[in-house]
């Protein structure tokens, strides 16, 4: 989703402390693309710490992941909430000390047998889902820019969708 929005923006990623960072310039604002480089489920170490290096509040903060308890291509975007089972957010929750900040969650389906999880999430998509990503990554950002520009309620109209929704 980042790369797509990046290599979009005519931007890139450059390697740094925890992660991967790139900045992007929307309307005066400066927004920050984070890919973590630790393990997902301490992906909150590099959140913690670059809201403590950026102008960036956890209010302001917007997390994208994978979800398996979605189907693919379902969007689900909360302003606040549990983590869902997701260790990556329990983990941010837990570095960053609340759970009011606004996530997005991609839809990844559960088509694999016990034991393989890992696998399948970080196994190849299949011709039908690589051709639905750009759709869907244009989605996610346009919803992203919304919650900035026009409020987090427009936002989630907007990316909350089922597969199915064209």
């Amino acid at each position: 989703m980042l790369d797509a929005w990046a290599q979009a923006s005519d931007t890139s990623f450059n390697t740094q402390r925890y992660g991967d960072l790139a900045v992007l310039s929307v309307k005066g604002r400066s927004l920050y693309l984070l890919k973590p480089s630790t393990y997902m489920n301490l992906s909150g170490n590099a959140v913690r710490y670059y809201l403590q290096k950026l102008p960036v509040t956890e209010e302001r903060l917007v997390v994208i992941c994978d979800d398996i308890n979605l189907p693919f291509g379902t969007l689900r975007m909360r302003m606040n909430g549990s983590d869902g089972g997701h260790n990556g957010l329990k983990n941010i929750a837990e570095m960053i000390g609340t759970e009011n900040y606004c996530r997005i969650r991609m839809g990844v389906g559960h088509d694999f047998h016990e034991g393989e999880q890992v696998d399948y999430v970080l196994g190849e998509l299949s011709d039908q889902e690589r051709e639905m990503m750009p759709e869907l990554c244009k989605k996610v950002s346009q919803g992203i820019l919304d919650w900035i520009f026009v409020g987090p309620d427009r936002a989630m109209t907007a990316v909350n969708t089922k597969k199915s929704e064209k």
